[in-house]
């Protein structure tokens, strides 16, 4: 399986940095994974909507520009839907059975994702109704995305 993370901004803080490499080489003998980081726009501290608006279309577009045409996509939305560890595995899974090999999850910035980009999305995930950082969510993912291929393969993993 192919994976990617999309994601708005540059990871800069060390301690995330690490841990996303431990999972990347955790996740190595089950899927290939490529983590792209996009750009964030630049923009004030206060924001008119139309302001935050063009800053989401912004950003984007360079997501839409990565993602090809026979991409899943999975969205990373806060109203979208919530699944238990168990229930993520098996989606993974029923995506690997059912021939979609490419799967592209998408983290958006600190304002959000494009009303385009979540119309692309085939799905929205929410890993809680709080605010994560959108740098932090890269590293809960890819950890969820490991346990996800070790509860599928019968392995051993925390509960």
């Amino acid at each position: 399986m192919n994976l990617s993370i999309i994601s708005v901004g540059k990871l800069k803080e060390k301690y995330l940095k690490q841990g996303i490499a431990e999972y990347e080489k955790r996740l190595g003998p089950y899927a290939k994974l490529t983590i792209i980081e996009i750009p964030d726009e630049k923009a004030p501290e206060t924001l008119s909507e139309a302001e935050m608006n063009e800053v989401k279309q912004k950003e984007g577009e360079r997501i839409l520009a990565k993602i090809s045409p026979d991409t899943y996509v999975i969205a990373l939305a806060i109203n979208g839907k919530q699944h238990s560890s168990e229930q993520f595995a098996k989606k993974l899974d029923q995506l690997a059975t059912y021939g979609k090999s490419k799967v592209a999850f998408i983290i958006g910035g600190s304002l959000g994702l494009s009303d385009e980009v979540l119309k692309r999305a085939d799905e929205e995930l929410s890993f809680s109704k709080m605010t994560l950082p959108h740098q932090l969510m890269k590293l809960v993912l890819i950890e969820q995305i490991y346990r996800a291929f070790r509860i599928n393969r019968g392995e051993p993993y925390h509960k």
